[in-house]
């Protein structure tokens, strides 16, 4: 049986995926701040015969997130995802969304997957003796504009409102290198909830790379947030990356698929 959640479901829900907080980080984080009333947020449960919950749907205006312990009713998700849209903007574990290439009557975008990984233990981070701060709203703009020198990034007209929102709702933080007054190295976490963050937004200005300014912001970064008691994670598709992260002591935990 599918049916949508409400607040009273709250406990069995996060019990449900806190199992997997880091794959789950994007639903917890979106419950935690917006709930189960929110006129852009939905979420539907699958239960057993016994009323466990076997898997959670998450409906974020366009977007949607499926996730379960094992197999689940996919033809009913597929069909409140189709009640909305045909083209939905749908991302997840990689063995859960990529069940639904094929469903009749969705459309998927572009398909990109990458590597999760998480950090539990902060043993092999090591310390910077370099001065990582941690920003505020009145650096925003130059952390923009350092995101723009940079061609890997993408930044657009919904760039700067976003990272404000993370600042002031405290979902989000971001630390950094300034050199001269140039702000020269960041790196951002997003969707920060009770177990877990996820790290964005790691860069070096090309003037000043090769020097482990963004280890060093990592490091800071990293800490602090193991500190609260939460798991770090994030997505990589490169494998030099993958290395540097590893070596701050992340570890693969799956495959992440989105399309787009």
């Amino acid at each position: 049986m599918i049916r949508k959640l409400r607040e009273e479901d709250n406990q069995n829900v996060m019990d449900f995926l806190r199992d997997e907080p880091s794959i789950n980080l994007f639903i917890i984080g979106d419950i935690e701040a917006f709930g189960y009333n929110a006129d852009f947020q939905e979420i539907w449960g699958e239960f057993t015969e016994n009323q466990g919950l076997k898997a959670i749907l998450l409906k974020f205006h366009n977007s949607f997130i499926p996730y379960a312990k094992g197999p689940f009713d996919i033809h009913g998700f597929a069909e409140i995802i189709k009640s909305y849209t045909n083209e939905p903007l749908l991302s997840g574990k990689a063995d859960i969304v990529e069940q639904f290439e094929g469903i009749e009557g969705i459309v998927l975008g572009r398909k990109q997957k990458t590597f999760f990984a998480e950090c539990q233990s902060g043993d092999q981070l090591g310390k910077t003796d370099l001065p990582v701060k941690q920003a505020t709203i009145s650096d925003v703009d130059r952390i923009i504009q350092l995101r723009s020198s940079i061609d890997e990034f993408v930044v657009n007209e919904k760039s700067r409102e976003m990272l404000v929102q993370a600042l002031e709702t405290n979902t989000g933080r971001t630390y950094s290198i300034e050199e001269d007054g140039e702000l020269i190295a960041s790196a951002s976490t997003t969707a920060e909830n009770t177990f877990s963050a996820m790290i964005v937004g790691v860069c070096t200005s090309p003037k000043h790379r090769q020097r482990g300014l963004a280890t060093s912001v990592m490091q800071k970064l990293i800490q602090d947030v193991l500190d609260e008691g939460r798991i770090l994670c994030l997505f990589y598709d490169n494998p030099a990356a993958g290395r540097i992260y590893k070596r701050l002591g992340f570890k693969d935990i799956g495959k992440w698929t989105m399309y787009r």
